[in-house]
């Protein structure tokens, strides 16, 4: 056996995702197994600092320089938890790939500023206390030869998912939205995938100001509201959402302060507002779905937002002729999907192999993801 972590902190704040995996081969030969998967949540303060370090208003670079600490030394501390979870050492570990927790992401340039990314968690730190290899920083390399930086796991879904006879859509839901097409018998330059819009990010943001919780747990308080056809109206026209693909998002446009503007200009009921936020996600899920729509499709839901099943029930409304399943429909984990494909990214990179996909991101040629923090 062949053990890695994958670990991930995504947009949705919701945990850091930590997947031991039993990893073998490379490229298209590559085998995994998911052993075993945990999600720490995060101390009230560091989540606390995070969001502070995600906004212009509060952020600074003394927050985000010691925040980065402060993070690897949280990732570190999930992979010893995989790890003791499991009964082995981290010392066993091949390698650890971290995604790291996104702070700022600029898919192109624009006025002074130049495309650039950057995820923080500091891969010495854990390096350190793991005694394992680290490899991590994913999304720059493909920024470097003229790519978005995003969407990052494609090339682990073609990995796992491609079918000879299907046509395969996976659709992550965390914080942002993001689809990945693999058309039936394809090969990786024939993908398709970039961000759809919002995730769960506007619905936290309206769970945490209203009723004081993180995420709306099963959409309890979505279904409880209905849907406002003017406030739909004016989301589903944000440019984003008609904008052609390749696109990268965050929560740069639909985040907090996109949030804030809402709960200020419509007087509405809290679980209306909800109800509403959560058709906006399902809509723009569906819109970009069905251009991809070819004979035999399945759309698979993965994230924390396929746990939501108001989410989950408006999708397949708005797509009666998809078959619409979540991962465990088909065995896998719809919470460790995007831990493991910081393992097959990582596992590539310490092989040399390549794990962006040109196709979705953008970028001029197929490069290796990730800086790699050796452990001697």
């Amino acid at each position: 056996m062949v053990y890695a972590v994958g670990l991930m902190s995504g947009t949705s704040l919701d945990g850091i995702d930590a997947a031991l995996v039993d990893i073998s081969g490379k490229d298209e030969k590559t085998s995994v197994t998911l052993i075993d998967f945990v999600t720490i949540p995060l101390a009230k303060k560091t989540l606390s600092r995070i969001r502070e370090s995600l906004s212009l208003e509060s952020s600074n670079v003394e927050k985000i320089c010691s925040l980065n600490v402060e993070l690897g030394e949280a990732f570190a501390q999930a992979v010893l938890a995989i790890c003791k979870k499991a009964g082995i050492s981290s010392d066993e570990l091949a390698f650890v790939g971290s995604h790291g927790q996104t702070i700022f992401h600029i898919p192109f340039a624009r006025e002074e500023f130049s495309a650039s990314t950057l995820q923080i968690g500091d891969p010495a730190v854990i390096c350190e206390r793991t005694k394992t290899t680290v490899v991590s920083n994913f999304r720059e390399r493909d920024m470097a030869v003229g790519g978005q930086g995003a969407p990052i796991v494609p090339y682990s879904e073609y990995v796992i998912y491609r079918s000879e006879d299907t046509t395969r859509i996976l659709q992550n839901i965390g914080g942002i939205g993001n689809l990945t097409v693999i058309p039936k018998n394809s090969k990786l330059e024939d993908m398709v995938a970039f961000d759809t819009g919002p995730g769960n990010v506007i619905m936290n943001e309206i769970c945490l100001h209203f009723f004081d919780e993180e995420y709306d747990k099963n959409g309890a308080y979505a279904k409880q509201g209905t849907v406002d056809p003017a406030l739909l109206a004016e989301m589903m026209a944000h440019p984003y959402i008609k904008k052609p693909y390749p696109k990268t998002t965050g929560r740069e446009e639909f985040g907090k302060q996109y949030t804030q503007m809402l709960i200020e200009n419509w007087a509405i009921d809290p679980k209306n507002l909800l109800a509403t936020a959560t058709m906006f996600t399902a809509k723009s899920i569906a819109i970009a779905v069905k251009p991809f729509i070819q004979g035999k499709t399945e759309l698979i839901i993965g994230g924390g937002g396929s746990y939501n099943q108001t989410l989950t029930s408006m999708i397949k409304a708005e797509l009666p002729d998809v078959q619409v399943m979540i991962q465990e429909d088909i065995g896998y984990s719809s919470e460790a999907k995007e831990a493991i494909a910081m393992v097959i990214l990582a596992n590539q990179t310490v092989q040399h192999g390549t794990g962006n996909v040109p196709s979705a991101t953008g970028a001029k040629k197929s490069v290796p993801l990730g800086s790699i923090t050796y452990y001697e």
